[in-house]
């Protein structure tokens, strides 16, 4: 896999995958065309962990730091978003 695609992925998902599909740059994959599309959109991190599952394993660097970062992400990690929930709250 590209290592452009490995870090930039990590902050930019969706631009990445936007950026690759037009460029046909896409990492070799199993996934059909019609999910690439759909996860794509709606999940782009979880299509980034397929690509990195397929072609480098679960046991990378790579696949751990893109799930640390997905998780992170889901559950709202940052102090700011944190700060937000409380502030509406009161």
């Amino acid at each position: 896999m590209d290592i452009y695609f490995l870090i930039f992925s990590l902050f930019f998902p969706r631009i990445v995958l936007l950026v690759y599909l037009f460029l046909n740059l896409y990492p070799s994959n199993a996934v059909p065309q019609w999910a690439d599309i759909l996860l794509g959109v709606f999940v782009p991190r979880i299509l980034i962990l397929i690509y990195i599952y397929q072609n480098m394993g679960a046991d990378n660097v790579w696949f751990i730091a893109h799930l640390v970062v997905l998780i992170l992400t889901y559950f709202g990690g940052g102090r700011e978003t944190v700060r937000r929930r409380r502030g509406n709250a009161e």
